[in-house]
This record gives C-alpha cells, sequence and structure tokens, in this order.
C-alpha cells in the first residue's frame, strides 16, 4: 500500500461567496488514487472584499495596484483558511504535506489572439502561490490554468481529470455536472479511457441568478430555487438569452464572467423593467439545466447520451435546477455528488488537492480532448517554503 499524504485543497470560485478549504489524506496517484476527506470549511471573504474582486474583474474598474495588492491578500486568506481546516480536522497544520491552491480568477481570456507575431492565451488566477507556501510552511502547488493554455489549449476545465479518475464507470454513461458560477460538464461514457473523456463549460451556473437575488432582494443566492419555483417563464427574454453566440461554439471551450457577467445582468434588467422579479429570476435560472440539455443535444453523440446526471456545487442545492434536469432528461436518473460519497460542496477543493498530488508526481493532468491542449502536460507550479 502507498504511503499517504495530507493534502490541503483550496478553491475560491466565480460566484465570489468565499474560500473552500478541504483536508485529505491521499493514497497514491492517477488511476489508484484514493482519498479520505477529513475536514471541510467555508470561509466567506471579509466585508468589502467580494466587491473588490468583481471590481478588478471588469477591464473598464480594475486597477493594477488593486490587483497586485489582491493577489497577496487573497493569498494571505488562503493561508488562514489551511490553518482553519486542519482545526477543524483536529490536526497541526504542520502535519500537512502539500497544498492545492486554485486561486482567484479575475480574468479568462482562452480564445487566441495575436500580438507582436505571437499567439497568445491567458489567465490570470491571484492568490499567489509563494505567498501560501512561505506563511504556512507548507509546499503549495498553484498556477494550474497556464501550462496547458502554454500548450495550445483553453486552461479550463480542469476538473474532468478529477472526473475521471473518481466517477468513471464500467456500466454507465454518466454526466458530471458542477453548477458554480460557471456550470461545467464532464461527460463519462461507459468503460471510458482518458481520451474518451468530454467537458466544457455549459454556460452561466449560479452567477446571473445570484446577481439578481442581489439586485432585487438583497439576497446573495437563491436558496433553494425558491424564487424560481415561484416564478413563471418569459418567453421572450429566454429566447434573448438562447441567442447568446457561446451556446453554438464547438468544444473545447470555457468561458466567464467576461461573457456571463455584469454585462448581460444589465442588459436582462433593461429588458424587463416593468416585470415581477420572480419571473425574470425564474427565466434566467431556467437558462443553467436548458443550456446542458442544449450542449448534449449539440455537441455528445447518441451512444454516449448520459444514462445518469451526478450534481455537485452550489447549484446541487437548488431543486428547481434539479427539476428542471429531470423534466428535460426524461428518465435519466439525477443524483447529487454526496450520494457516491464525494462531498458536492467540496468537490472542486477537492480536485486541487488531487492536482497537486499529480503535479508533486511529475503526472500530466490535463486531458487534451477537453482543453483543446496539443499535448498532455504537468499541471501548476510548485513553491517551497522559505526557511
Amino acid at each position: 500500500m502507498s504511503q499517504s499524504r495530507l493534502i490541503a485543497g483550496l478553491m475560491s470560485g466565480t460566484s465570489l461567496d468565499g474560500i473552500d478549504a478541504v483536508l485529505l489524506r491521499v493514497k497514491g496517484a492517477g488511476l489508484r488514487t484514493s482519498f479520505e476527506q477529513l475536514a471541510f470549511v467555508e470561509r466567506p471573504f471579509p466585508r468589502g472584499m467580494r466587491d473588490l474582486i468583481l471590481r478588478n474583474s471588469v477591464p473598464a474598474t480594475s486597477r493594477v495596484d488593486e490587483i497586485t495588492r489582491l493577489n497577496v491578500l487573497l493569498a494571505q486568506c488562503y493561508a488562514e483558511a489551511v490553518r482553519a481546516v486542519a482545526r477543524a480536522a483536529r490536526i497541526s497544520s504542520e502535519r500537512i504535506d502539500l497544498i492545492g491552491s486554485h486561486g482567484q480568477t479575475i480574468h479568462h481570456l482562452p480564445r487566441p489572439v495575436t500580438m507582436f507575431g505571437h499567439t497568445v492565451r491567458a489567465t490570470l488566477q491571484i492568490g499567489d502561490p509563494s505567498v501560501i507556501a512561505t506563511l504556512t510552511g507548507i509546499t503549495t502547488v498553484g498556477n494550474f490554468r497556464i501550462a496547458d493554455m502554454a500548450a495550445g489549449g483553453e486552461g479550463a476545465p480542469l476538473v474532468p481529470y478529477f472526473d475521471w479518475i473518481v466517477f468513471r464507470s464500467r456500466t454507465r454513461n454518466r454526466l458530471l455536472l458542477n453548477i458554480g458560477g460557471i456550470g461545467n460538464m464532464t461527460i463519462l461514457p461507459r468503460g471510458c479511457a482518458s481520451k474518451d473523456v468530454a467537458a466544457f463549460d455549459t454556460g452561466p451556473g449560479n452567477m446571473l441568478v445570484d446577481a439578481l437575488m442581489l439586485h432585487y432582494f438583497g439576497t446573495p443566492y437563491d436558496a433553494g430555487g425558491a424564487t424560481a419555483e415561484r416564478g413563471v417563464m418569459l418567453p421572450a427574454l429566454f429566447r434573448t438569452l438562447l441567442r447568446h453566440p457561446y451556446y453554438r461554439r464547438r468544444p473545447p471551450k470555457s468561458t466567464g464572467r467576461e461573457e456571463f457577467g455584469e454585462e448581460m445582468i444589465r442588459q436582462v434588467l433593461q429588458d424587463t423593467r416593468g416585470e415581477r422579479p420572480e419571473d425574470v429570476v425564474r427565466t434566467v435560472a431556467a437558462l443553467t439545466p436548458f443550456a446542458v440539455f442544449d450542449a448534449c443535444r449539440r455537441f455528445v453523440s447518441g451512444s454516449r447520451r448520459p444514462e445518469e446526471i451526478i450534481v455537485s456545487g452550489g447549484g446541487a442545492k437548488n431543486r428547481f435546477f434539479l427539476d428542471e434536469l429531470r423534466r428535460l432528461f426524461a428518465g435519466v436518473q439525477v443524483r447529487t455528488a454526496d450520494e457516491l460519497g464525494v462531498s458536492g460542496d467540496a468537490k472542486e477543493a477537492i480536485c486541487f488537492a488531487i492536482l497537486a498530488n499529480e503535479t508533486v508526481r511529475g503526472n500530466c493532468a490535463n486531458l487534451p480532448r477537453v482543453t483543446g491542449a496539443s499535448r498532455p502536460v504537468v499541471l501548476g507550479v510548485v513553491s517551497t517554503p522559505a526557511g
């Protein structure tokens, strides 16, 4: 039996609701990976930090001095989250062997542009891993996306590698759906090898609904999907939302706040003046499950169509999303990751702990068919603690 490692995973996503930190005991690597979750904590950002990050995720309002300071400030918050999850597990943080930190994406530009004779794809995750390593005394892996982009990929999604090693089935086609700020799905045909995995971002997850709830009701999200359940559909608005070119773009593809952020919310609010807020919320919420259904219809061949859908992320707690998935995918079993023994809340943090384990073992963990990279690459930058 391989020696185990204690690995902390950190994730803060496009919903900007705070930091998820998980502590795992991990054995093996690749398809021989096994893990036990020891603790999980969710730490909200300090008051005002969400707005500061959001402002610096938009070119028109970002400032280079604020981004520079946020890069260090977020790393300090990540280090505190590691200490918090260690306390929750009743384990000294000195015993932790490794940290995997996704960082906070403030801009993601996967589509290539030509600059001074070079083809450039770019992404920026802040929360410097060298600061985390120095403050915690623990080797830290971060900046997972950029190596894949250097190899011609989109740098996303990266969770499908984790989905493949943990959720593959010999008998059933599975669709892994994570609904965070952005929705992303992984198709795992029965008995699949890594080259058979397909995955991409489907479009908005919770992001647009969260923004509407804040605007209309002063609450950060639609708890349980209750507001969407009270509303009725606005067909004209739904048709407008479906015209976004992202849905027709063929994979590999990824997206974020750049396409489904503040500009879209402003347009929705302008187009729905005089409409009931709950009707607007329902119509926009319906976009999230429909985008998954539409993506399967467009891009997943019949023999690979899902027989089971496994949902994780904050959206797994939204009854409206789950009910709509069951309606759209009639006859397909819709379950949550928790039902299969993996915490849906912690899943993405778990993923980056597992990816860090692959990095320090020198294993490639991107899936070129998924990201569009020209070849497999080792992901991440390893920062060792000072002293």
